[in-house]
């Protein structure tokens, strides 16, 4: 059984940065990918960024390109989102995702508040 503990989120103001944490119960060179998604109210859970661990090739949606960048510890067994030039549109809680087929981990969110 795989568990994901996020921690980070917060209140920042627009501009402002923050730097989410996923810490893994297994080691995740182990998994097949790890990735960030967000759900804001109203709104259907959207991918955010992703990374698969073998070979850490990356995506993004579009929305943060060139703001966010995704990464992992190995050593750590932690999964990280730096996000730089938070806008209010990025409010919503963020939820880290970890896919060992055949079986999808989801942890329980943190919430992420930018003011403008």
């Amino acid at each position: 059984q795989v568990q994901l503990v996020e921690s980070g989120g917060g209140l920042v103001q627009a501009g402002g940065s923050l730097r989410l944490s996923c810490a893994a119960s297994g080691n995740i060179f182990s998994f097949d990918a790890m990735g960030w998604y967000r759900q804001a109210p109203g709104n259907q859970r959207e991918l955010v960024a992703r990374i698969t661990l073998n070979g850490g090739g990356t995506i993004y949606v579009d929305s943060v390109k060139g703001r966010f960048t995704i990464s992992r510890d190995d050593a750590k067994n932690t999964l990280y989102l730096q996000m730089n030039s938070l806008k209010p549109e990025d409010t919503a809680v963020y939820y880290c995702n970890a896919y060992l087929s055949p079986n999808v981990y989801w942890g329980q969110g943190t919430q992420v508040t930018v003011s403008s």
